[in-house]
């Protein structure tokens, strides 16, 4: 299949379908981060949507519509809530037959083409994370867990808790929107 890894620098998705025998190339407007520059396409995906492909898996940028931002969204906000709720549909709404969109649980006024599909979390694919995540897909069978952890806990001097994973991971959106491997092996191997 030749397969379309939307907004991911990172390459851990394209790697996994790499890995299966596909041809797959992550798409960014960033350079890779993931070694492989060869199957890394630097831009903007829009233009490449139009083009063949048999599958799209896509990470657009959550910042503006995803719910736990919401909070702090101002008007002066409103023209970038717009234009992540419009790349968001322009991905789904691609002719491209098979489509997952990824993104975290969106806000009630996210103003997104249609609701998601499943949540699913990295502790059903052998990760110590909580980290809830919505698929939005199209032509694609849910996502099924892999490898279920227990989730460990840290409790800070404060009394707040936090999933241990979570609670490691660096507090930066970068560091935060890599894919867990376990995720992307399993999206290989189920929709591959």
């Amino acid at each position: 299949m030749k397969i379309l890894i939307a907004c991911e620098e990172s390459q851990v998705v394209c790697k996994a379908f790499r890995a299966r025998g596909h041809e797959a190339y992550s798409c960014d407007v960033q350079e890779c981060s993931g070694g492989r520059p060869e199957w890394h396409i630097q831009g903007d995906v829009r233009l490449l949507l139009n083009e063949r492909w048999d599958m799209m898996i896509a990470h657009p940028p959550c910042t503006y519509i995803c719910r736990h931002r919401s909070r702090w969204n101002t008007e002066t906000d409103i023209p970038d809530i717009q234009k992540g709720q419009s790349f968001f549909n322009e991905l789904w709404l691609s002719n491209i037959p098979k489509i997952c969109v990824e993104n975290p649980v969106p806000s009630k006024v996210s103003g997104l083409y249609q609701s998601y599909t499943q949540i699913i979390q990295p502790w059903q694919f052998g990760h110590d994370y909580s980290k809830k995540t919505c698929l939005w897909l199209k032509n694609l069978t849910e996502l099924l867990p892999t490898k279920i952890v227990k989730i460990t806990y840290v409790t800070t001097k404060n009394g707040r808790r936090f999933t241990a994973g979570w609670y490691r991971t660096p507090r930066n959106s970068k560091a935060r929107s890599k894919t867990f491997p376990g995720i992307a092996e399993a999206m290989a191997d189920q929709w591959g």
